[in-house]
This record gives structure tokens, C-alpha cells and sequence, in this order.
């Protein structure tokens, strides 16, 4: 995600028409690296958001309220004495470069009007909120940085504050056409690097915009360029420019097939123009959408990693003992042959001498001779019994271990299919549902929350509604599938399921209609896309096809005893189909 130069101008310029004459009444540090300035303009307050975070560099307007430590740390108490109830004289960014100057004016000690400037710098790991006075030296920043860590640049009260100079990069604003054909494209590398690398503010997302309005490859080299791809490349240029200037933004968010963001822009992109896009009317609301989503996705697969080991750890011991047992078998699959020479000694043996010690006769089966080893210090008739003894022992280790080799297979389809509802797994309500199942079968201890215990949030199914208006309902763990498949469906609605692997339970309801192949196609495609056939998920999942089992659902059972969706059903249709949900809306 590309958190480049037009995204930070956009930013600035919301912030300049929203803040801009405000005053600003409150100043809070809820987190080591990132500040909360509220902003009184208009008779409404403004929350904006600042963060210096590596990973994480943010700068948004949000309605939603941090909770602050009990003593503030000595940034905030210093933005206090120089910010608060300041008045914000404008907000914007040198050239595009991915800082966002807030400037304001305020009375110092001595009751003179000074103006002060809050830059936060997005800059990844070199992220930073420096304030600096009216002499452009630098009061203090969150992170401060000495000759220790940064021989580029101080960042340390005192020191008088600069922007880096950014090598073989110049001002976009500044760039014409003879800098592109002297400076961009005689460097010798894809025309997509050349220009990201020679003009600040340009990500790689956007140098590919670029020369996809000009209907330039942009992996090609440089050198392959011909002096009308150059004129047209910066007519796109211009054309980005321009919109900047202007202020003519357009915050958006780009979606795969998959449903998973691939990008947000300031600008809509043609390079994208296959995806889904979903425009925002604030880039604060675009941020907070999008790392919204990314936040909650994060916490999810923190919260089930546990589980996820849980299961893995139960996976890899039943898959070896799978492997004990298939081997126990294999050895006893010569049990027959025990059996066979018990009775041909019985009805051979009369014939031998006491002491014998082979008996050479003939296979009734095959009318081949067989030559059977016999035990000479013990009588004839007890080599047979002990041939039989053995057959018996081999038969009841045979019947015993098939039986626990089908329970194991059983387990790991089981402990396969909770895998699968980790990964779809949307909610604490979803995660409940696999920890109360894992409990439920002794592979967790059951945790006792008190009388009343915990509010869990609740786990519902996936629902989509079909390109010809048919709702259809996903199950995303067993406990779903079973309610999903036994309390909310009707004999007269469609079951389906991709044949022989974990997945959900998808339900199409009829309402009594008639429904169309491609609402069959549809219900399909959501089978294999939520089931561990489709190993590509957060991915393209083109290309992958698998076949799904479809029945009336009142054709579907559940035996007695049977784990949770886990049914049966004794005739159904079968139909192939791929990954690709996106023609269906969710709802």
C-alpha cells in the first residue's frame, strides 16, 4: 500500500480546509509514538489523529476516543505549553514530499504573539512528529534522533531543522519535459523505477498509473522508449499534477476478487480498473476504513494463533498415529496364509513321522506344493494350533486397529475442518464457536468464567445475495454449519459442499422458486471458494477448480454420535466449479 506524496497531500488539504482558523483545545499521547490534537473550529471538534509509528505511520481525523496514561509523557506536556489553544493558521506539505506541516500562532511566556510548526514526517521506520519554532530550529520531537543513530540528520532540541535531500529526486512541481528526457528516462533501469526514483512523492503504484495512461509497459527499459512514449508519459505526468494542484482528489480503495484491499490511492487508478473501487469522500475515512480492516484481520490471526497450534499440534500426533496404523495393518495382512497352513497341516499331518519338521503338500487353492515349517519337538496336531493361534492374533489386531485407524481418519477430517474455520474466521464470535469445539472434544480445558460468564460476540454465517436474487448462506465453523444446515434451512432449499474436503456449508434458500443454473453455478463457486480446496485464499484464485456435491437438504442427515458437520446423504448432484465470488454481493 503505497502511503506515498499524493496520499500525504490529500491529507494536508483535508486538513487545511477542516482546520484551518480552529483552535486547538486539547493535546493527548496515548501511545509512545503517536499524538491526539483536538481542534474547536466551526462550533465542532475535531480529533486528528498523529502517529509516528514505524510499521504504522498515520495521520487522520477519527471520532474515536484513546485512552491516555495517568501522567503525560514530556512530548505532550511540551506540544501543551507551546500548542494548546494555539490557533491553526494552515496546513500543507513541501512540494510532495511526505510531511504534513500544521502551522499556528501563539502567546509565549511573554505574551507575544510566535508561531510554531507541528511537522509529522511519514517516512516508515524514519517517521517522526517534530515541533519547531519561528526560526525553524527544532523544540523537541517524539523520537529524537542524534549522530548516533542518523548521520543524515539530527533531530534534537536546538538544532536548526531541515528536510533531507532525497538524491536523483527533484520537486515534481519543479519537473518539465526537458527533465524527463535529459534526467528520467536515460536512466537505465524499467521505466516504472526511473521515474519513482527521480521524482519525490511518486510511489511505484503511481509511476505504473503513469505509464498506464500512456499505454507504456512499464517494466520495459528506458532505453526502449521512443520520443512519443516520453511526450506521452508526461502528458500523464501533467495530467496527475494538475489534479494535485487543483485539490481534485478522489480517496479510494481498490478490492480483488477475494474481497482483499490491494490498494488506496488519492487518485482513482485505470491501472486497477478491473478491481473493485470504493470511494471515499474524506481520506480520513478511506484510512480508518482501510486500516480498520487491516487492524481487525491482524487481531484475528493474533488471537487465534493459540488455537491454531492447538490444532496443528493435534493434526501432526494424529497424522502419526495414522501412520502406526497403517503399518500395524500392512503387517497383518498375512494373516490368511497362518490360517491356511493350520489347515493343510491338519489334514496332512496324519502322513508325518513324529519329530518331522517340514510338511511338503499340496495348496488346495492354487495346486501348487508348499513347504510349511513344523516345530519337531512338539506333536503334529499342536504346529496346527499354533498356526491358528497366530492367524487369531493377527485377525484381532487387524479388526482393532481398523477400527482405530477409521477414528483417527475421522479425527484429522475433524481437526482438518476447525483448520479451515480458523482461516475464515471473522470475529471473536467465530473464534468462541472453535474454542468451545475444541474444548468440547479435550483438546483445550474448558475455562470457567464465572456464574455469568463473558459476553461473546455472535457468530453468524457469511450471506450473499446471488446475481439473480437468491440469498445464500455460508457456514465459517462446524457449530455454523450444523445450525446453518439444521435449524435455519428448509427441505426445500439447496445444500452444497465441495466433495471430500473440509469447507463450509453453503445454503441456498428457494423461497418455494424455481432456480436458475446460475444460481446453482453461484452457490458452487462459494462451496469450493470457503473450503481447503482453494489453497490460494488472499490470493488470485484463478484457474482452481473442484467438484461440489449438491442435494436437497432434506436429503441431508446427521448420524447419531456424529462429530459437528459432519452429515451424510445417499444421492446428489455434482456440478465443477471455481474460486471467483465476485459477481455476489455479501450482505
Amino acid at each position: 500500500m503505497a502511503f506515498d506524496g499524493m496520499v500525504v497531500a490529500g491529507i494536508a488539504c483535508e486538513f487545511n480546509k477542516l482546520l484551518t482558523g480552529g483552535h486547538i483545545s486539547k493535546i493527548a499521547q496515548p501511545e509512545k509514538d503517536a499524538i491526539v490534537i483536538a481542534v474547536k473550529n466551526y462550533s465542532k471538534v475535531y480529533k486528528v489523529f498523529l502517529s509516528a509509528s514505524p510499521s504504522l505511520p498515520l495521520a487522520y481525523i477519527t471520532e474515536e476516543s484513546r485512552q491516555n496514561p495517568l501522567n503525560a509523557p514530556n512530548f505532550c506536556m511540551l506540544l501543551r505549553k507551546h500548542l494548546q489553544g494555539a490557533k491553526i493558521l494552515g496546513v500543507d506539505t513541501p512540494g510532495l514530499e511526505r510531511i504534513i506541516r500544521i502551522r499556528v500562532s501563539h502567546l509565549d511566556e511573554m505574551g507575544d504573539v510566535a508561531e510554531r510548526s507541528l511537522n509529522i514526517e511519514i517516512m516508515g521506520k524514519y517517521s517522526n512528529i517534530i515541533l519547531i519554532d519561528d526560526k525553524n530550529m527544532v523544540l523537541d520531537s517524539i523520537k529524537r534522533v542524534s549522530m548516533l543513530v542518523s548521520s543524515v540528520r539530527e533531530v534534537l532540541p536546538g538544532k536548526e531543522y531541515f528536510i533531507p535531500s532525497q538524491e536523483g529526486r527533484v520537486n515534481p512541481f519543479e519537473a518539465d519535459l526537458a527533465y524527463f528526457k535529459e534526467k528520467v528516462v536515460t536512466r537505465a533501469m524499467s521505466i516504472r523505477k526511473a521515474i519513482y526514483s527521480s521524482l519525490t512523492g511518486f510511489s511505484s503504484c503511481m509511476a505504473n498509473e503513469l505509464c498506464e495512461r500512456a499505454g507504456v509497459d512499464a517494466d520495459m527499459p528506458t532505453a526502449s522508449l521512443t520520443e512519443e512514449a516520453v511526450d506521452k508519459i508526461y502528458t500523464a505526468f501533467l495530467q496527475v499534477m494538475t489534479d494535485i494542484k487543483e485539490e481534485n482528489f478522489a480517496p479510494c480503495i481498490y478490492y480483488d476478487k477475494e474481497g482483499k484491499s490491494v490498494e488506496f490511492s488519492a487518485l482513482r487508478l485505470s491501472v486497477y480498473k478491473d478491481l473493485k473501487e470504493v470511494r471515499y469522500d474524506s481520506f480520513s475515512k478511506m484510512l480508518e476504513a482501510y486500516y480498520g480492516e487491516k487492524d481487525a484481520s491482524d487481531r484475528i490471526r493474533q488471537r487465534s494463533a493459540d488455537l491454531r497450534k492447538v490444532i496443528s499440534n493435534a493434526i501432526e500426533r494424529a497424522s502419526n498415529k495414522l501412520g502406526i496404523f497403517e503399518k500395524q495393518l500392512k503387517d497383518t495382512e498375512s494373516r490368511d496364509k497362518y490360517r491356511k497352513y493350520g489347515e493343510l497341516i491338519t489334514t496332512y499331518g496324519y502322513s508325518l513321522e513324529a519329530g518331522a519338521k517340514v510338511l511338503e503338500c499340496e495348496d488346495f487353492e492354487t495346486g501348487k506344493m508348499l513347504k510349511i515349517n513344523l516345530d519337531p519337538d512338539i506333536p503334529v496336531i499342536a504346529n496346527a494350533k499354533k498356526y491358528f493361534d497366530r492367524y487369531d492374533r493377527l485377525k484381532r489386531t487387524n479388526e482393532a486397529v481398523a477400527i482405530q485407524k477409521k477414528e483417527t481418519e475421522e479425527e484429522l477430517i475433524h481437526l482438518q475442518s476447525m483448520m479451515t474455520a480458523l482461516d475464515l474466521a471473522e470475529n471473536e464470535g467465530d473464534l468462541g464457536d472453535i474454542r468451545t469445539e475444541l474444548a468440547d472434544f479435550g483438546y483445550v480445558k474448558k475455562h470457567l468464567t464465572g456464574k455469568k460468564g463473558r459476553k461473546q460476540e455472535k457468530s453468524r454465517p457469511l450471506h450473499f445475495i446471488s446475481t439473480d436474487g437468491f440469498d445464500i448462506y455460508v457456514g465459517k465453523n462446524n457449530y455454523q454449519n450444523d445450525r446453518l444446515t439444521f435449524k435455519m434451512a428448509q427441505g426445500g432449499d439447496w445444500w452444497f459442499h465441495a466433495k471430500k474436503c473440509a469447507g463450509s456449508h453453503v445454503i441456498l434458500i428457494t423461497n418455494g422458486r424455481e432456480v436458475p443454473d446460475r444460481a446453482f453455478e453461484e452457490a458452487g463457486r462459494l462451496a469450493v471458494h470457503y473450503s481447503s480446496a482453494n489453497k490460494s485464499k488472499g490470493m488470485e484464485g484463478d484457474g482452481i477448480k473442484h467438484e461440489v456435491d449438491y442435494v436437497l437438504k432434506k436429503e441431508v442427515k446427521k448420524p447419531n454420535g456424529a462429530k459437528p458437520g459432519f452429515v451424510v446423504y445417499y444421492t446428489n448432484y455434482s456440478l465443477m466449479a471455481d474460486t471467483d465470488i465476485s459477481m455476489l454481493k455479501e450482505v
